[in-house]
């Protein structure tokens, strides 16, 4: 684990009465900020003394509404905090307010000039491991070792216990799902239909399902009266698709553009399941317990990137037969040739009865 060798005090808040304040670098993307949250969860229900803050986006702090001694501090990267001196000035802000230590989550050119500064403040700093050297194993094409990595969220939990707070992740409990204002009620209607979210876009084409397999899926599930079909998504292009299948499909209606960041959250807690791709909606869902069914295209789930508490047959896959040389990169950026279209292998059939196996 990277970190400060040279500070030897012991980090372990217990022998002292004085509340301990961490810091939580975790600045993007939003999946794996979303990651973040069972693990503050269970951090703080741990060590109900320790006060945390969290240095991210500021879009972001809906997400973090809920978890008792967790605040946001919001990080103006593209602003005042951007470039060198930029971060050197936030690190002084946040010495100020009295940060004792610090979990590095995201281990990015900009938390190591952080870290860098903190050093010379004496704040102590631990860092993510993400695993490059497993996961560049995992990714390659020759002398692949195909095997489950360690997950995103255990990962974020280990920096913890580097500072010196061991968490059992077992021990998560999800909250309550969020009374939904008139405001979504209104958009979604008040109705005993089962409400399944679909976000159907990801960063990396290579794991986006589609088109076509897409309209089959809709098609059929349109024609059940039990299901309302509730889209999401973002980008003048993906909110034009989604509103184009909203006209299209019965009891299918986008989300997109239409609610704040913290009012899609309460909309999804209340959610009976989430079709996504490997992509930030999924993880969302995940927050809340919500089932969540992940379509990957040419990445994997043993790169660690499953939803939280997920069952490993909730992730569906291309043919890996056809396609072995899968995963062939973390993101989906990497696509080899003749692999443009391994994410076809996965039948509409086969999403639709996962989809009624989880809601019925």
């Amino acid at each position: 684990m990277a970190g400060n060798h040279q500070h030897k005090e012991n980090f372990s808040s217990t022998s002292s009465t004085k509340e301990v304040h961490v810091l939580v670098i975790r600045l993007s993307a939003m999946g794996d900020v979303a990651m973040t949250i069972p693990v503050l969860r269970v951090l703080t229900s741990t060590y109900p003394n320790l006060k945390v803050s969290v240095l991210t986006r500021d879009f972001f702090e809906p997400m973090f509404k809920g978890i008792a001694g967790v605040s946001v501090y919001k990080a103006d990267i593209n602003g005042m905090h951007s470039g060198v001196l930029g971060l050197g000035s936030l690190a002084k802000e946040l010495r100020d307010i009295g940060i004792d230590k610090v979990a590095d989550l995201h281990n990015v050119l900009r938390s190591h000039v952080l870290k860098s500064v903190f050093y010379m403040f004496g704040i102590p700093v631990k860092q993510i491991d993400k695993g490059r050297s497993q996961k560049k194993a995992l990714t390659r094409e020759d002398n692949k070792i195909f095997e489950q990595l360690k997950s995103t969220v255990q990962r974020y939990a280990d920096v913890f216990e580097a500072l010196g707070y061991p968490l059992d992740l077992k021990q998560h409990q999800f909250p309550e799902k969020t009374k939904l204002s008139e405001k979504i009620e209104s958009l979604i209607g008040k109705d005993s239909e089962k409400h399944l979210g679909i976000a159907p876009f990801a960063q990396h084409e290579s794991k986006v399902y589609p088109k076509d397999f897409m309209e089959e899926v809709l098609t059929e599930l349109s024609k059940n009266p039990k299901i309302k079909v509730l889209l999401f998504g973002g980008g003048a292009e993906e909110k034009k698709q989604l509103e184009a299948w909203a006209k299209k499909f019965p009891e299918t209606l986008s989300i997109a553009g239409k609610l704040s960041l913290a009012e899609e959250l309460a909309l999804i807690s209340n959610l009976d399941a989430m079709l996504s791709m490997d992509s930030g909606n999924g993880h969302m869902a995940a927050m809340y317990g919500v089932p969540v069914i992940t379509i990957w295209g040419v990445t994997h789930p043993y790169a660690g990137f499953t939803p939280f508490q997920q069952p490993k047959e909730n992730s569906l896959l291309p043919d890996l037969k056809q396609y072995p040389k899968i995963p062939t990169s973390v993101y989906g950026n990497k696509v080899p040739e003749g692999y443009e279209n391994a994410i076809r292998s996965i039948s509409p059939n086969s999403v639709l009865e996962k989809i009624s196996e989880i809601l019925f």
